[in-house]
Parts: structure tokens; sequence; C-alpha cells
């Protein structure tokens, strides 16, 4: 079958599509025929070497932690599934991934596919709407009436934060380059703040129950977001790591994400409802991995990106 790989940690250039053998399912496990993968920064730094001691590799390595396709086989002790069946999953962050014909997958890591979108474009919902929700309503529990920021709603990340604040009933207010703030005030961002035109400090106005930092911040530009939080209020980052404000009881968090099948069949509910949109920037091919990975070591990516196999 067709890979992309890499033998060695490095830039782009060490990804190289290739042959190889195609897997076979083990106990708990099914082999899923890809139809699309999606590109997520955490694969560059994986890929890069940085993030070594939490996700070391075995190399050869295939990046692409999210899949979307439909099972080919099944493994020992696999029940819930049948072959044929179109599925969606967060794959292990160091495991073997999606950018190649087939991968495999934890039986328990899978959600049904939404039938409302592309199959391969369902690839862009996973890893990136499991990372919105668990900010929301794991690490914080948004409510109505709440204030939330969202520092980088321009992003994949964003969009589905910025969606699945406003159904939670909060007041929404987010950051947007003028690129990306028709779409983000269209998932019901109640206030975009463009952070090109002056600091998000001094043009959000006001203060938030809820800051939702997805966007690269310097040490001072972080404190800063702290600064926006409400006395007890919450403050969850994706990138910098944020200082608590004790005295203000206000609560600083680094978010996780973590595979949970339950809660990705929730999100393709809402897909499937109509209620929650996936965007998809671009579309490119399986040989076309490295050129994104290349450009997003250059900051030049357009959005979220599905790798269609």
């Amino acid at each position: 079958m067709k890979a992309v790989r890499y033998h060695r940690y490095g830039d782009s250039d060490v990804l190289v599509q290739e042959e190889t053998e195609r897997p076979a399912p083990g106990t708990g496990q099914v082999l899923v025929k890809v139809n699309g993968t999606s590109f997520n920064p955490v694969d560059a730094a994986i890929r890069a070497g940085y993030v070594q001691q939490v996700f070391p590799l075995h190399f050869p390595h295939v990046p692409g932690i999210d899949v979307a396709g439909t099972i080919a086989e099944l493994g020992e002790g696999v029940e819930s599934w049948s072959v044929g069946a179109a599925v969606v999953a967060f794959l292990p962050m160091n495991a073997t991934g999606a950018a190649a014909e087939y991968v495999l997958a934890p039986a328990q890591a899978l959600a049904a596919a939404p039938k409302t979108v592309e199959l391969a474009d369902a690839a862009a919902l996973p890893a990136v709407g499991l990372t919105a929700w668990q900010a929301l309503f794991e690490y914080t529990d948004v409510k109505a009436g709440q204030r939330v920021l969202v520092n980088g709603a321009g992003g994949a990340v964003g969009g589905y934060a910025v969606q699945l604040a406003h159904q939670a009933g909060a007041h929404v207010t987010a950051t947007a380059s003028a690129r990306s703030a028709d779409r983000v005030r269209s998932y019901g961002a109640d206030q975009i703040v463009d952070y090109t035109a002056a600091p998000v400090a001094q043009a959000a106005g006001g203060q938030f129950d809820v800051v939702l930092n997805l966007a690269t911040t310097s040490p001072e530009e972080t404190v800063d977001l702290v600064g926006l939080v409400r006395d007890g209020g919450v403050l969850l980052s994706t990138t910098t790591p944020a200082p608590e404000d004790p005295a203000r009881g206000v609560r600083t968090v680094s978010v996780f994400v973590r595979s949970d099948a339950d809660q990705l069949a929730g999100l393709v509910a809402r897909v499937d409802a109509g209620t929650l949109r996936v965007h998809v920037a671009e579309r490119v091919t399986l040989a076309e991995l490295p050129a994104v990975h290349a450009r997003s070591d250059s900051g030049t990516l357009p959005g979220k990106t599905v790798i269609t196999v």
C-alpha cells in the first residue's frame, strides 16, 4: 500500500511517499481503508522531534492522527463494528497514522462517520472537534449567559469552539483576521476582534468568564489575556502556558486533548443535525502531504487541510 512516512526526525523533507505492507488488525483493532486524514499542527511538532519525550516514535513513522474511512477488516474480539461501516476516529498520537491507504485503529476509538458531509472531509472533525469540546465542557463548563473569548477563532479548533460556545448560550467574542471574520461570525460569534488591527487585550472590550487561547502568544501577551479573565474565571490554553492569578481566583489550564468515542459521536450527531459545521480550507492528495508540512513550518497554511487518499 502507499503511505507517507519518515525515517528520522527533521524538517518536512524527511517525509516520503513509499510502498509498505498493508497491516493486519490485532485483538481489539480494526483495519480502516482510509478516505481522508487531516493535518494538525501537532503532526509537525511530532515530526520535528519537539515532543519526542512525550510521544516517542518507532521509525519509520506514518503521520496523521485523524482518520475517516471504511472498515476493511476486524481484529479478534471486535463485535460492535462490521466490515464496510463508515467511521471516524482520533488515533493515538504516536501510533502509525492515517497518511496511508490503510491504517489500524483501536475499535474503542471509532465513531460512525457523519452522513451529511463527504467521508474524506469528516477527517477534519475528530482531533480539533474534541479539543474544542473538552476545553469548553470538561476543563471548564461553559453555561448560558457567560462571556467567552476565543482567541484564534479563525483556526480549526476555534471554529468549533465558537459554534459550541454559542450553542451553549454564551456571549462569544472571537478574534479573527479579515480573511476569516465572515465565517466566524456565521458560526455565532457576537463580536469579532481583528487581532491584526490592535492588541487583543485592548480591543476585546471588558472581561470574560472564560478565555480560550488557541493562538501562539508571547509570555507578555499571555499575561494580558489572563488580565481579561473576570475574578473567579478561567483561562484555557492549547499553546502557551499561562500564569494563574490566585489573588483574583483566576484559574489557568493547559488543554491536552484525548480520544473519546462517545464525545466524537456526539459531535457527529451535531454535524448530521446541521448544528455543527465542518470547515475544510483545502483538499490535497497524499503525495502533497510533505508540501503541507512545509507550508505549516513557514506559517502559510490557509486553515484546515484534508488529505484525500
